[in-house]
Formats: structure tokens, C-alpha cells, sequence
């Protein structure tokens, strides 16, 4: 029987390349001072393709922006600190987010969030996103000094729901860090389907996040 339901946080709840473009494009406004010689199009492009699906921490894409587009009287320092103050505003949710975690909790299901990333910024954007009464247990990997896939940040969460692996599903969008971690350590897997990756192994995959309840109802 499944009793809790674990999930991925960024290209599973958060449309994190639709989050970053709202981003991207408002803070270009906000210093046209300093970046205004760039062509916005080319600033904004560029830094989606240093970013690199958010797998590079923001100092480098900074760093490298400064030096490829002669940015002066401004710091990669400042433009981090702007990008981690302001990011969680432009946070863009996947479609029926908020109505397929009231019909989890509806099933009496405990939810569980993993994510890789840095601690507070991970969580302001869960706070902006409105979900965060919806977890009993979130794990961020910067404050839990372990990340994905590393099996004993599953196991905690695991832990923390009071379930065991058979009793609970994780639902994710990455091939390796998620649906092949998760079902190591055990636990039903459904993938998010990400156009970037082929295929993932899981055992069920969606397209929709409304197709979460329908699913879980069919194997619970």
C-alpha cells in the first residue's frame, strides 16, 4: 500500500526554465545601467545557455557574463546576491501544482520534497510556489550535507515520513538523480517527462502533474 508520495523540486514542481526567463528578463531591465550595451535577447540567452539547466551555480554564469560582455561597475558578487534576493518572485509553478497536492492530501498521503540545491534559496522558492504546507518532510541538499543520488538523503525523508521504500513513491524528472536513485533505494518511481532525456526506467511516467492523483489511486 502506498501511505507517502516524495517529490523533485526543480522541472518537477517548479518550471524552472520558464521561472528563469521571467527572471532574466526583469533583472536586465531592472540594471539596464550596466547591461544595457548587451542586447537583451543575447543576454538572455546567454545566460540560459552558461546556466546549463541549472546544473552551474550563478557565480561562474556571472563571472562569465562580466567577461564575455565587458559589464563594468557591477560585481558578479552583486549580480548574485540580486538573482538570489529576487529569484523566488519570477518562481513559475508546472500546471495544476496547487490542485494535485490538495488531492494527495484528500487520499491521506504523506509528502515528502528532495531537492539538490542551496538551503534558503531552495526554500524561499517553495515558500513563493505557496506549498509548503503541504510536506510533512523537505530535504535540501546544501542544509542535509548530502544531494541526490545519494541513497541516505532518501532514506531520511523515507525516515522522517515513517515509511518504508515499498511504501512510497518518488516522482522526479531526472534519469540518474531521481528515478534511478529513488528505485535503488527501493521505492516506486514516476518520471516527469523531461524532452531533454529519452527515456528514465520508471515505472510509470506522465506528462501532467493532474495525472499524479489518477495514477497513485490505480496503484495504492
Amino acid at each position: 500500500m502506498i501511505r507517502a508520495v516524495l517529490f523533485d523540486l526543480d522541472g518537477t514542481l517548479l518550471n524552472r526554465e520558464e521561472s528563469l526567463k521571467k527572471f532574466i528578463s526583469w533583472q536586465y531591465n531592472m540594471l539596464h545601467t550596466h547591461l544595457g550595451h548587451i542586447p537583451k535577447e543575447k543576454f538572455c540567452s546567454r545566460f540560459i545557455e552558461l546556466d546549463d539547466r541549472g546544473y552551474k551555480w550563478k557565480d561562474f554564469v556571472y563571472k562569465t557574463l562580466i567577461q564575455e560582455f565587458n559589464i563594468k561597475d557591477i560585481t558578479e558578487m552583486e549580480l548574485l546576491n540580486h538573482y538570489i534576493t529576487n529569484f523566488h518572485s519570477y518562481c513559475v509553478p508546472f500546471s495544476n501544482l496547487l490542485s494535485m497536492l490538495a488531492q494527495l492530501k484528500k487520499l491521506s498521503l504523506s509528502l515528502g520534497m528532495i531537492s539538490n540545491g542551496k538551503g534558503q534559496f531552495q526554500m524561499d522558492n517553495i515558500v513563493s510556489l505557496g506549498i509548503r504546507p503541504y510536506f510533512k518532510t523537505i530535504l535540501i541538499s546544501e542544509w542535509e550535507d548530502m544531494k541526490k543520488p545519494d541513497p541516505r538523503i532518501f532514506e531520511k525523508a523515507l525516515r522522517q515520513l515513517n515509511v518504508n521504500a515499498e511504501e512510497a513513491v518518488y516522482i522526479g524528472d531526472h534519469p540518474i538523480n531521481d528515478i534511478t536513485a529513488a528505485k535503488n533505494v527501493g521505492l516506486h518511481t514516476i518520471w516527469k517527462r523531461d524532452m531533454y532525456w529519452p527515456d528514465a526506467n520508471a515505472d510509470y511516467t506522465i506528462d501532467n502533474l493532474d495525472e499524479i492523483p489518477f495514477l497513485l489511486n490505480k496503484i495504492r
